[in-house]
């Protein structure tokens, strides 16, 4: 199944304990890069959200936000930890003795001091619980969405593919009448010179001059290209990485085929194919 790197994906609950809301955004990237912003009393759960997202993704940048409003009456209630809060007093007066100029500290700066205000303990299990199973629902949507869009970008390709193999076969066609015109062409210009011309040296130039610029190692390697191309967009493994490796390889046969053109018409082929194997690539930069 081809699979875009692109998507997005958002879940919400709401239950006794509060309010809570995930989402997930996909873009390409070379490998798994995952980014989690989450309520500090969350925090605990970002390994196996990880481990989650790791068991489903393969490639991309995702980004995870989740969100959470406590519905709890007892977050506004609070005590004092007065031992504590006396410890602080007694530290900042004497460390006022210490300074020229001390600052006055006031009973904010105390209360902000982590553990001077005590809350209330409270089972939060059910939100963890709640957590994953948000995060579930919400990786089973943005695979599904990258999946739609994967079809889309394999049409996409398909069809380039295809281009390629009708350009190609119409090389193959033109092939004969590109080297008998040239030789034709050939033949006219050594009688316009006139004076003696060696046959046997001329047979071995065109020889070696046909050699060279002989394309059906290059158009035989195009369409095995475009073989592997269809078998492996069927795959179920991710594919992005070996599609863009083939692209590389077609769009190194066009250059080659391009470099031995004798031919406006085969010189119009190589450029063809270069643009519709690029069409192709573009695309691929966004296949997991």
């Amino acid at each position: 199944m081809v699979r875009s790197m692109t998507a997005f994906a958002r879940r919400e609950i709401s239950a006794e304990w509060g309010e809570l809301s995930l989402e997930l955004r996909t873009v390409n990237h070379r490998y798994l890069d995952v980014s989690l912003r989450m309520p500090e009393e969350l925090r605990v759960l970002e390994p196996k959200l990880r481990e989650s997202i790791g068991g489903r993704l393969a490639r991309g940048k995702l980004e995870c936000n989740i969100r959470y409003k406590s519905a709890d009456a007892s977050q506004n209630e609070f005590t004092i930890n007065k031992e504590l809060a006396g410890h602080l007093a007694k530290a900042s007066r004497e460390v006022d003795a210490l300074l020229y100029n001390p600052s006055p500290i006031n009973s904010l700066d105390v209360l902000r001091w982590p553990g001077v205000l005590v809350y209330p303990e409270k089972d939060i299990a059910p939100l963890h619980e709640a957590v994953m199973t948000l995060a579930g629902q919400a990786l089973d949507d943005l695979v599904a969405n990258r999946e739609r869009e994967g079809e889309k970008l394999k049409a996409f390709i398909l069809e380039r593919c295809q281009s390629i193999a009708d350009e190609i076969e119409r090389v193959k066609k033109i092939l004969p009448d590109i080297m008998a015109n040239w030789r034709a062409k050939l033949q006219r210009r050594l009688q316009e010179l006139g004076g003696d011309v060696d046959e046997t040296r001329l047979a071995q130039e065109k020889v070696m001059l046909a050699q060279k610029m002989d394309v059906d190692e290059e158009v035989d390697r195009i369409g095995a290209h475009l073989h592997e191309i269809e078998r492996v967009l069927d795959s179920d493994k991710p594919i992005g990485r070996r599609l863009d490796f083939l692209m590389q390889e077609l769009h190194r046969e066009a250059n080659t085929l391009g470099s031995k053109s004798i031919d406006t018409e085969s010189t119009k082929a190589s450029v063809e194919l270069k643009v519709l194997t690029e069409q192709a690539r573009e695309q691929v930069q966004n296949i997991e």
